[in-house]
């Protein structure tokens, strides 16, 4: 909207178009600010948007989702105060907690994450394992809980700089498409990618300058460390990660699944026919690029079908096998 206030000429499909590096697009986004100032205050928990160079244009009429980043398109300012989330719905409150976590865990493994960025991320998930079940048990009268998973929020403020991943390319199409909300189609789809990412032998690996060889696998065990789940070796720390976020989202009734949350036979059965253009547009997403891991078309679709049909735990293994070929 400030966008378009600003400069009405702007084309939407250069604004769409993927890159591969924010500050080198082909498309230039004019500067903003000239007209109007942007003030963002946030009445949920989860987004991030208001310090964030990221938004989002739903389609309803195609059922589909575009985000669009530009750091022109950050807000100039954030007034961020917890009295005006006090009385979210706890739906609201477990969705838009997840989907605080997705961008932390997602950005703490970026291929674009430095040390600047994985602080606020690390922090972010901390508070938010610690104090989204307190916020969603009794958000209205834990002020100290809700105060903090609104901060976690913003604090994930990590991804306007690291970028996020495949969770986020496919919730965006999980949502647009079947009505999901965008925080639900994170929880549907975030363990998967943990484990589809935790590899240290690619099939396809990501470019960037300062991503040299693969880390994410590490930086999963890493946060185990920080969260104290135990294990062994590398392997075991991240199965615990996976096992601490189902925990997570099952104490906020978040279901295991995506044929759960639809919980309808038509809608399975529509899902399952469309699941490759799902999988498609999930390739085409600006998310997709600072992903660790570089994911086969092929690959986005074994994630959408093993979140589709049953729980991720227990886990016996975390070598990633697709079955399409």
């Amino acid at each position: 909207m400030w966008l378009m206030y600003e400069c009405p000429d702007t084309r939407f499909d250069g604004l769409a178009m993927r890159f591969m590096d924010i500050r080198k697009r082909v498309y230039e986004v004019p500067e903003l600010g000239k007209k109007a100032t942007m003030v963002c205050i946030p009445t949920t928990s989860g987004t991030g948007s208001e310090v964030t160079p990221f938004s989002v244009v739903t389609d309803e009429r195609l059922s589909a989702k575009y985000p669009l980043a530009d750091y022109a398109l950050t807000p100039s300012m954030a007034i961020v105060d917890p009295q005006l989330v006090l009385n979210m719905p706890k739906k609201l409150t477990a969705w838009g907690g997840i989907d605080a976590l997705t961008h932390a865990l997602e950005s703490y493994v970026s291929i674009c994450a430095t040390d600047y960025t994985k602080g606020l991320s690390r922090e972010a998930i901390s508070l938010l394992f610690k104090y989204l079940p307190r916020a969603y048990a009794d958000g209205s009268n834990d002020y100290v809980a809700r105060e903090k998973v609104h901060y976690a929020a913003t604090i994930g403020m990590a991804f306007a700089n690291a970028f996020l991943g495949i969770c986020h390319s496919m919730a965006h199409k999980l949502g647009a498409a079947y009505h999901v909300p965008h925080g639900l189609a994170n929880a549907a789809l975030i363990s998967h990618v943990i484990r589809y990412n935790a590899t240290d032998m690619p099939a396809k690996q990501a470019a960037f300058p300062q991503y040299q060889y693969p880390t994410a696998k590490q930086d999963y065990a890493d946060l185990a460390n920080m969260l104290g789940l135990g294990g062994n070796t590398t392997d075991e720390k991240v199965i615990k990660l996976i096992e601490a976020v189902e925990d997570l989202k099952k104490k906020v009734d978040i279901p295991p699944t995506i044929k759960e949350i639809f919980n309808d036979p038509k809608t399975d059965a529509d899902f399952l026919s469309h699941v490759d253009a799902l999988a498609e547009d999930a390739f085409d997403d600006q998310c997709t690029g600072a992903n660790p891991r570089y994911p086969l078309i092929a690959d986005l679709k074994q994630i959408y079908l093993d979140a589709h049909a049953a729980p991720i735990l227990p886990i016996k293994s975390l070598v990633f096998f697709s079955k399409i070929h």
